[in-house]
């Protein structure tokens, strides 16, 4: 794979909020399925199914699909009626079989379509051979969340399940851990199952445990279920068969580095918060696909992307964050970069509540509502003792940095090419009020692989709308 142009995390258009990423490659394409926040937005999921899809060959080539399911084809109405995490599979007939579970109803839902992004329709909800809806009675497993899986053999596996604190929804329907069906070639009609494959009892740490967003699959003839846990990433169980036998394996991806670098939940590298993704290999290789935060906010959720490595005994080593993603090594050390491809996002000051810091810390938002186009996403709120990183960049033949920011503030930037590395140059920051400018400085030239920290120390507060390193 050779991108033709750099990409960044997040991996598509500034503007777009695609949480819940399922990735698969379809005829050389590789395709994202996943909800659609609205900026702004009250609630998770408020949009409609849109799609994205990319060449095999070139990851920085994203193509806008459209949409490809509307809330308003699903037949009836239950609670909120939002659409949330779909997963895509291709059935024998060469069909495309969307899942997806609308909000409040814990029943699966399918539509169909001819091809990978076209306009899906409407098929059935999931059933056993009587026709009974899973999930729709008194004592049923919850659904939530599909994961389908189609093995090499053919048959068809559907992951599911939801565990929150308590035991069952206001219905009785039952949060046992993640749960399989064994589908008929219908896609619709449950052969076996539903089948616990993660007890919520299964005794483990509680930052492992099973909280929700299945998602299989199969590399090196090994099984791989990933999950997300309450908060701290996306984790995996491994097997050598889809319907059992499932030990744990480790954490593959966090967006805020829990795990990694001394980073956990409490004390996260970027704002911390529900996730939900899953893997693919392309050419030979492995990403993981995740989402962050944005807008100090749990409903305005973006794609990321990294790279993993799958070792000779099946185990993956965890991923860290980065700004690079998908562009296969760091970013050039000459160019210019929008300043909301930040991968670390640190509020530094110990004396105030984690309520306190979700209202004053910095965060990453636009200008303007939700929409379709257009750029606007800056780094908003950079106050004292805030952080911001960016990892990672060739920064051999850099000699300067400019920064575009407004506020009203008095006190430097301080640059650095690690978080509690060496100071490599400071700016002066003067308030400047509400429009954007350019303040530039000197830069020693850095590695071959060079993080790159923001801090802020002084009194008021600043936004970044771009990086330029020259």
């Amino acid at each position: 794979m050779k991108n033709k142009k750099q990409i960044f995390n997040p991996y598509l258009p500034s503007y777009e909020y695609i949480p819940d990423g399922e990735p698969h490659v379809f005829d050389g394409r590789l395709y994202i399925y996943g909800s659609h926040d609205r900026f702004g937005g009250d609630d998770y999921c408020l949009n409609d199914y849109v799609c994205w899809s990319a060449p095999v060959e070139d990851l920085s080539d994203w193509r806008y699909e459209g949409i490809i399911y509307k809330k308003s084809q699903h037949p009836y109405t239950v609670g909120r009626n939002l659409l949330f995490a779909p997963d895509v599979a291709q059935g024998k007939d060469g069909r495309y079989y969307l899942y997806y579970s609308v909000a409040d109803s814990a029943v699966m839902s399918v539509a169909v379509c001819d091809e990978p992004a076209g306009q899906y329709a409407y098929y059935g909800d999931v059933h056993d051979g009587s026709g009974h809806v899973a999930g729709s009675a008194e004592g049923d497993f919850y659904q939530f969340d599909p994961g389908v899986f189609v093995d090499d053999d053919g048959r068809i596996f559907m992951f599911s399940g939801f565990c929150p604190g308590k035991r069952e929804d206001e219905q009785g329907r039952r949060y046992v851990g993640c749960h399989m069906c064994e589908l008929e070639e219908d896609m619709l009609t449950i052969k076996r199952g539903p089948i616990i494959v993660i007890d919520r009892d299964t005794p483990c740490p509680e930052e492992q445990r099973y909280f929700e967003a299945p998602s299989m699959r199969k590399y090196n003839g090994k099984y791989y279920l990933i999950y997300s846990v309450r908060i701290g990433g996306l984790h995996y169980y491994i097997s050598d068969r889809p319907d059992g036998g499932f030990v744990y394996g480790g954490r593959i991806h966090s967006t805020s580095d829990v795990g990694l670098g001394g980073y956990d939940a409490q004390n996260p590298a970027y704002p911390n918060g529900n996730t939900h993704g899953s893997l693919v290999e392309i050419m030979g290789n492995y990403y993981i696909f995740d989402h962050r935060l944005t807008n100090n906010s749990s409903y305005c959720r973006q794609g990321v992307a990294e790279q993993v490595w799958i070792e000779a005994d099946g185990s993956i080593r965890q991923a860290e964050s980065t700004s690079c993603g998908l562009n296969g090594g760091p970013l050039a050390g000459i160019g210019k970069y929008p300043a909301y491809i930040a991968c670390a996002l640190m509020d530094k000051n110990d004396n105030r509540t984690a309520e306190g810091k979700k209202i004053m810390a910095p965060c990453i938002t636009q200008e303007g509502e939700d929409r379709e186009c257009g750029p606007g996403q800056f780094v908003r709120n950079i106050i004292d003792k805030c952080v911001i990183g960016y990892k990672y960049f060739d920064l051999r033949n850099t000699s300067g940095i400019a920064l575009t920011l407004r506020g009203t503030a008095k006190g430097q930037l301080t640059v650095r090419y690690a978080e509690d590395g060496a100071e490599q140059a400071h700016l002066e920051i003067l308030s400047q009020g509400s429009d954007w400018h350019r303040i530039e400085g000197q830069l020693p030239s850095g590695g071959e692989k060079s993080a790159l920290y923001l801090a802020f120390s002084g009194e008021g507060s600043i936004d970044l709308l771009e990086i330029e390193l020259f």
